[in-house]
């Protein structure tokens, strides 16, 4: 299931509570985000296992800026990214964001 976070003490709470997890950075007014946010919702459908959450950008900007620099990952959006135990283990943006992808990261950082 989505969850949608919209601020700094919102990640911060899944940052510390969860030992894996995908982040998605969703622009509400992009084709591309649009057709990876569907590919991310496919995901999270078919595992259920993995927390998933994502911010629309133009709703959650500084959270997203936060992100940014905090785990040094250049902001894109779409993007999605993978975190672990409090660390960002993998990213991609725009057309690489797919469920093969999405389940390739998974088990490529077992």
């Amino acid at each position: 299931m989505l969850v949608k976070i919209e601020t700094a003490k919102q990640f911060e709470e899944i940052l510390n509570k969860e030992d894996k997890f995908y982040f998605l950075k969703h622009s509400l007014t992009c084709p591309i985000s649009q057709a990876a946010y569907k590919e991310y919702e496919k995901f999270s459908s078919e595992n259920a296992g993995i927390p998933t959450y994502y911010l629309a950008v133009q709703e959650s900007r500084p959270l997203s800026n936060e992100i940014a620099e905090k785990f040094a990952i250049k902001h894109e959006s779409p993007q999605a990214i993978l975190f672990a135990n409090g660390q960002a283990l993998w990213n991609a943006s725009h057309w690489k964001i797919n469920n093969r992808a999405l389940k390739n990261a998974v088990n490529d950082n077992q």
